[in-house]
C-alpha cells in the first residue's frame, strides 16, 4: 500500500519557507491509512526522503477510548469534546511535561481552520504506553482523545529531533 506524498512534500517545503519554519525536517501524519500501519513520517527536506516512520494514534470520537473501532476510518473534528483528531498544518512549539508515556509532550499550534482549536483542546504530541513500536495490522492502534500519540521508544527519538529542530511543521492529512 504505497501512497505518493510528493505533492505534500513540495507544498510543505514552500509553506516552511514562506512561514519561516524549519527547513530541514517536517512531520507528515496520514490518518487516511489504517491505524495498524506506520503513518507518522519524518521527512528530510535536504535528502528528499522519509528518514523515520512511526506508529501513531488518532482520536476515538464517539467510540470507546483505547479501542480500535475506527482503525480504517478516523473521524476528524476541530470541536471541543469531540475526542477526534484534526486535519491541517500545525507548528510544533514548546516541550512540556506529559502525564502519559515518557512524560514529555510538545504543544501544537493549529494553523488552519480545521485545527484552530488545537491549543485550547490541549491537543499535544505525546507518547502512550499502549502504542506499539511495530506495525500491528490487521489490528489497529488504540485510540485516544485526538492527540497524535506515539510509542515511548518512538517519542525518545522524536524528542531528540525536536530538541534540536525548532518550529517544525507537523501536517496531518487523510490520503
Amino acid at each position: 500500500m504505497e501512497v505518493n506524498y510528493s505533492n505534500y512534500y513540495k507544498e510543505a517545503a514552500y509553506y516552511c519557507e514562506v512561514n519561516n519554519l524549519n527547513q530541514d525536517k517536517f512531520i507528515l501524519i496520514d490518518l487516511g491509512l489504517h491505524s495498524g500501519y506506520k503513518r507518522f513520517f519524518v521527512y528530510d527536506f535536504k535528502k528528499k526522503e522519509v528518514s523515520k516512520s512511526y506508529m501513531v494514534s488518532h482520536g476515538c470520537g464517539d467510540n470507546q477510548w483505547g479501542g480500535t473501532s475506527s482503525k480504517n476510518n478516523a473521524r476528524m473534528s476541530n470541536e471541543f469534546d469531540s475526542h477526534c483528531s484534526s486535519l491541517g498544518k500545525y507548528v510544533v512549539l514548546d516541550r512540556g511535561v506529559s502525564q502519559w508515556g515518557i512524560k514529555v509532550n510538545y504543544v501544537l499550534q493549529g494553523k488552519d481552520k480545521t485545527n484552530s482549536n488545537a491549543r485550547s483542546r490541549a491537543i499535544v504530541l505525546h507518547s502512550w504506553d499502549a502504542i506499539s513500536d511495530n506495525e500491528v495490522y490487521p489490528q489497529g492502534t488504540p485510540e485516544g482523545w485526538g492527540c497524535p500519540a506515539v510509542s515511548n521508544e518512538s517519542m525518545k527519538e522524536i524528542d531528540e529531533l525536536l530538541k534540536t529542530n525548532k518550529k517544525v511543521l507537523m501536517w496531518v492529512v487523510k490520503s
